[in-house]
């Protein structure tokens, strides 16, 4: 669930007062006067919480999850788990946005000191022998550990975590996130802005809340000028020793592993999953909802649609393995050779 530091809740909400915000309706036994305190993902959800399903690929997860409520289509309802309280939408992710607005109004807090003297809050615990450049604000109750060097300009908002030995570089900003030891960010690196998350309504774009954090583990370096995407709910996680070109955009709820290498201009989209050792190659493009497995390689300016095994080399657009595109480029070549006599 979401954490609090970050997000704190309005509610308690009832399960009428929420239909109405969501412009659901309440499904078959269901009690409207029972109260629930946030939203959660499916699978961290408690009998306190609300979550959706809006995509077939999680309906095994709803089917198990412990969320006191679910938000899900009609042809769904009949997957919920015994004693799940039911919203009813034929629009699940719709009505999940409007649900988490009303516990989480206001997902964008950013604290504005008045003064210069006022650009370290009282609350923030820097360590011994950090190094803040000028012009660097950090928020209430951010701690930053020992042996930092904080270059000018940077932004650390509030309840943010940075371990020890980490490099933050010029102008840099960090929200909503948790950073381990000996981490490096380059100048102008983007951590934890909302992700790319909205549903479409009659109205237009209804945006989501983007209540997930991003954790960062030990080792990590990230380029200039990447930008990794806070989670809509559950966190986006980056691996310990993994190294970020520059120009890379990470998606909300991207999880990958250790020891990943991604090079320039990479954009992975939100939700999807790399494994330990993963090596992607310049201007390539991942695709949302996907895995990809341990020690897999994607060659530069790939469009990745679909899974991709452990160990396996891939190249193209759409991604193929690699054997199999130079196959296809020699038949090809083969064909314009014919043409041309």
């Amino acid at each position: 669930m979401p954490d609090a530091r970050f997000f704190p809740p309005a509610g308690p909400f009832s399960l009428k007062q929420l239909a109405e915000a969501a412009g659901a309706d309440v499904g078959a036994g269901g009690d409207p006067e029972r109260s629930f305190a946030n939203v959660a993902p499916l699978n961290v959800a408690g009998p306190d919480d609300v979550a959706f399903l809006d995509n077939k690929a999680y309906a095994k997860q709803f089917s198990e999850s412990r969320a006191g409520c679910g938000i899900v289509a009609p042809e769904f309802a009949d997957r919920a788990p015994s004693g799940m309280q039911l919203l009813i939408t034929p629009n699940p992710y719709l009505a999940y946005a409007q649900v988490a607005a009303a516990f989480h109004p206001d997902t964008e807090a950013t604290y504005i000191p008045e003064t210069p003297e006022e650009n370290i809050h009282p609350s923030a615990e820097i360590g011994p022998g950090t190094v803040l450049g000028s012009g660097t604000v950090i928020g209430p109750g951010a701690r930053i550990g020992a042996r930092c060097r904080i270059a000018p300009n940077v932004y650390i908002g509030g309840s943010v975590t940075i371990g020890d030995d980490c490099r933050i570089g010029p102008s840099a900003s960090v929200r909503y996130a948790m950073i381990g030891n000996r981490v490096a960010l380059f100048a102008g690196v983007r951590i934890g802005e909302a992700g790319f998350g909205f549903a479409r309504s009659p109205r237009g774009a209804v945006t989501v809340p983007q209540i997930g954090r991003v954790i960062i583990h030990d080792n990590v370096e990230i380029g200039a000028n990447s930008t990794i995407d806070r989670g809509a709910g559950p966190d986006t996680v980056i691996g310990a020793g993994t190294r970020i070109d520059n120009l890379v955009q990470i998606g909300h709820n991207v999880e990958i592993g250790q020891g990943c290498i991604l090079v320039s201009l990479v954009g992975i989209a939100g939700s999807t999953k790399l494994g330990n050792g993963v090596v992607v190659g310049g201007q390539a493009g991942i695709a949302g909802h996907l895995t990809i497995g341990d020690g897999a390689q994607i060659a530069a300016r790939s469009g990745v649609i679909g899974n991709v095994e452990a160990g396996a080399t891939v190249c193209g657009m759409p991604a193929v393995p690699i054997k199999k595109f130079f196959r296809q480029a020699a038949v090809l070549s083969r064909l314009a050779e014919k043409k041309g006599k």
